[in-house]
């Protein structure tokens, strides 16, 4: 029998009774991260990372009061199985789930990258039986230009933005992606300005003692010279608004994964896009797996079915599952800032 089964409401661990990543409520959940594909409202109970405990509080709002939260490494006992937590590189608090019970090893990446990350612990291989492991861009053209040639670009663009007199609106969620733009911006160029969404956020990573630069909430910073060189980080939702339209002459980007793909840029409408993703890309997540000695690999959440043929023709024992976790979704960590209780569900 497995350790972990599939369920409507979620990956579920019989032995400890316990839900991972759940999406309904449900008695006791172990969150992977703080994405709001990931953390569900209405739980009696969250095992999170200590790291990630303060965005998670953010989130959760007046549900937080069942939260708990322990050290990455650490372990914690429930109904005789073995629970600890290890670091996913995703965002901050970001983390994979062990579950050990009579000898069987399972591991649940949640979101990851392998990537360098100044805002989060990095990404560590957990070795196990059985890996779960997500496929956001599980395609080989998904193949990641380097981290410093990426933000060499995005100031290059700034900058030239500044001289030529446009404000620089740059795309990314509020929550993960906005916190690492921010750390490899360059202050010399202009100032930089935030979305309310992205500076809760960022104080948040502040709070927990990630460097961040000095940030600016966009709606008090005075249209000046100075401003007329400033970048703005948003998130996605804001391209197109009346917020965005408010700071006159724009240049907008946006930064993900897709951008990788031609014709994303284009379907975005923005001026330029940046590759850049917080989730592993085709050699990361193969090279990830072998780095588990995994016997078994369930895929799930993206290109599920090619990841499973490659695993499967290269003698591994893999299988796609079905979840309803989101990925690079463009609105994925907006949330408001008031939430209303979830309805109950019957355990």
């Amino acid at each position: 029998m497995s350790l972990i089964t599939e369920t409507a409401r979620g990956l579920y661990c019989a032995a400890a009774d316990c839900y991972i990543d759940p999406w309904a409520p449900v008695p006791r959940a172990l969150i992977t991260h703080a994405h709001g594909d990931h953390l569900t409202w209405g739980c009696e109970r969250y095992l999170v990372a200590r790291d990630g405990e303060g965005v998670s509080r953010e989130r959760l709002g007046t549900w937080a009061a069942g939260l708990e939260s322990i050290a990455y490494g650490a372990t914690r006992d429930i109904n005789g199985v073995t629970v600890s937590l290890h670091p996913a590189g995703h965002i901050l608090g970001s983390a994979q789930i062990r579950l050990e019970h009579q000898g069987e090893v399972w591991v649940a990446s949640g979101d990851y990258k392998t990537d360098p990350d100044p805002t989060c612990a990095a990404w560590e291989p957990v070795r196990c039986h059985t890996f779960i492991t997500e496929s956001t861009f599980g395609l080989p053209i998904y193949r990641w230009p380097s981290q410093q040639r990426v933000f060499a670009d995005i100031n290059a663009w700034w900058a030239q933005n500044a001289g030529d007199g446009h404000v620089s609106l740059l795309y990314g969620y509020a929550l993960g992606k906005a916190q690492r733009m921010l750390a490899g911006l360059d202050p010399t160029i202009g100032p930089i300005l935030t979305h309310g969404a992205v500076e809760r956020m960022t104080q948040v990573y502040r709070d927990s003692g990630i460097a961040m630069p000095s940030t600016t909430y966009a709606l008090t910073a005075t249209k000046s010279a100075a401003t007329s060189r400033a970048i703005v980080v948003a998130p996605p939702s804001a391209d197109g608004s009346t917020w965005a339209r408010r700071f006159g002459s724009t240049r907008a980007a946006f930064a993900s994964g897709w951008m990788r793909v031609r014709g994303a840029r284009r379907r975005r409408g923005v001026d330029m896009g940046f590759t850049l993703s917080d989730h592993v890309d085709w050699p990361q997540l193969l090279s990830a797996v072998e780095a588990t000695g995994a016997e078994r690999v369930w895929v799930t959440h993206g290109f599920t079915g090619p990841v499973v043929k490659w695993l499967t023709d290269h003698g591994l024992d893999a299988q796609a599952i079905a979840t309803r976790y989101e990925g690079e979704h463009d609105d994925a960590a907006i949330e408001p800032l008031v939430v209303q209780p979830a309805p109950a569900v019957t355990p």
